[in-house]
């Protein structure tokens, strides 16, 4: 079922996690006001970067005299440098589209709730029996994925949410095996995954239907959130930071490493762990978004475990990202940068320990433990679930092939970026070494004593030249003529390097 156009041939597939940085190159005076020049650059080559011209920025506060002066405009640069700083570092702003939209208009000018209510609407024409209720603005964090409230024609009471998402950098399935797997979604039967509707896939995106959860997500839970309200309102700047008890750490942990644990012993690639994709269904956790990996997607925590050369396979990023989600549920805000040095008190040491094996120093430089290992680790090793329900999720072979191949093709990409940003950090630390004040004081030393050197030898080499013609001068076999007066040597004067 074609409910989208195809889209043209050689269209580039965006990752929205590479990080964006800004810098402000210049200002003009223009008139009533200051205008910037920034530069924005994505992710670490410096040949992907642009210029944003005629923007006034309206941070920090304006100045009502004198706001024209040099002076206020350097020192309000610095300011409004700092502010570009603080958004393009925040996890969550970062990746907002009107943060997006601003920095690099020429590939976010789209709108794409538009787009995404033009193809939901062309899939109604032969799906008559659904109807959509309202748009559910921004209450993801991906540019690309778009939701809408839903309900049965014949069942208006009953409440669904319809997502749909475009193609993604990491979608190496082939267009007919994509959309065979995308359609198998809904048979997927486990106790700790979200039941699928329906779902539905062409060349260029996917289309799936669930019921929608009043309670929300596990996110929800923790910033006490409501479902329905944007990305940034819920999340952002939460008004309490409360962690869970114990008990829920340890039961929703459980969960959700067994489900991890089924999903890579079938194969199946995930990558996409974290609280907003983990719906709660009164004690029981389900994991959302299966569809993610099959999109090409990239992960919410991307920009974090690129970093680490050691976290190169889907099964080592979903524990790292289970770190992540481990230490939401327990202080209730992410962590401030990662890898964490030392961990605030936490309700026991065995979450402390779990911790550590998936976001310290160590467990980033060295790698992650398998699910196996964590499931084995005294904070999830006692806790008993009980269920009835019998998993299910029957792949055939073929397709099996192709999800192996395409896994591999997520990691070779993932292990190259890593392989740019190790060495582009190789070199900004040479670059910044050899641009030390310490270093540059060296190199003065070695200078002066090399010019000494070379002083010395060249005096040396006079006098023995002056030596060896005098010495040939009074031979028996000299001829006739008297030799030319040698020149004698030159006084050497040294120009040390300053």
């Amino acid at each position: 079922m074609a409910f989208m156009e195809k889209p043209p041939a050689g269209k580039v597939l965006l990752d929205d996690t590479v990080p964006l940085t800004a810098a402000i190159e210049a200002s003009q005076s223009l008139q009533s006001h200051t205008e910037y020049i920034i530069r924005v650059q994505r992710g670490i080559s410096a040949e992907n970067s642009w210029q944003i011209a005629g923007l006034s920025l309206p941070l920090p506060p304006k100045k009502l005299i004198g706001n024209m002066d040099r002076e206020f405009i350097a020192e309000r640069q610095k300011g409004l440098q700092n502010y570009l700083n603080v958004i393009t570092t925040n996890h969550i702003l970062s990746n907002c589209e009107l943060v997006k939209k601003f920095l690099d208009p020429n590939n976010y000018s789209a709108n794409y709730t538009e787009i995404a209510l033009q193809q939901v609407s062309m899939f109604f024409r032969s799906e008559p029996k659904w109807e959509v209720v309202e748009p559910l603005k921004d209450i993801g964090w991906r540019i690309r994925k778009k939701y809408f409230l839903m309900k049965i024609k014949n069942q208006p009471k009953e409440r669904l949410v319809l997502s749909w998402a475009d193609l993604g950098p990491d979608k190496f399935l082939s267009d007919k095996d994509f959309q065979c797997l995308i359609k198998l979604l809904p048979s997927c039967s486990h106790p700790y995954i979200y039941r699928v509707t329906f779902a539905t896939a062409n060349e260029s995106s996917a289309l799936l239907i669930r019921m929608f959860n009043e309670k929300g997500t596990l996110k929800d839970l923790i910033y006490k959130a409501k479902p329905k309200d944007p990305f940034l309102k819920k999340y952002c700047n939460p008004k309490k930071i409360q962690g869970l008890e114990l008990q829920q750490i340890k039961t929703y942990g459980r969960q959700i490493l067994e489900v991890l644990k089924f999903l890579h012993d079938k194969g199946f690639p995930y990558g996409h762990l974290h609280a907003s994709n983990v719906m709660l269904d009164g004690d029981t956790c389900r994991l959302l978004d299966l569809e993610n990996s099959l999109l090409g997607l990239p992960s919410f925590y991307r920009s974090y475990f690129s970093q680490f050369r050691k976290i190169n396979t889907l099964e080592s990023m979903d524990v790292h990202c289970f770190g992540h989600l481990l230490y939401e549920m327990t202080y209730g805000r992410p962590p401030d940068s990662v890898p964490v040095d030392s961990f605030p008190p936490a309700p026991s040491m065995a979450v402390v320990a779990v911790l550590e094996s998936t976001l310290s120093c160590e467990a980033c430089k060295n790698g992650m433990p398998a699910v196996s290992r964590l499931l084995q680790m005294p904070l999830f090793s006692d806790v008993l679930l009980t269920t009835s329900e019998k998993p299910q999720f029957k792949i055939p072979t073929k397709l099996k092939e192709a999800l192996r191949i395409a896994k591999e093709c997520i990691e070779k990409r993932l292990i190259e970026e890593q392989k740019q940003i190790h060495q582009h950090r190789r070199l900004t630390r040479a670059q910044s070494h050899h641009g030390s004040e310490e270093e540059r004081k060296k190199r003065k030393i070695l200078a002066r004593k090399k010019s000494k050197r070379s002083a010395i030898e060249n005096s040396e080499e006079h006098s023995a030249k002056y030596s060896n013609s005098n010495n040939s001068g009074s031979g028996a076999s000299s001829p006739l003529t008297s030799p030319s007066s040698p020149t004698p040597p030159s006084t050497a004067v040294e120009h040390a390097p300053f």
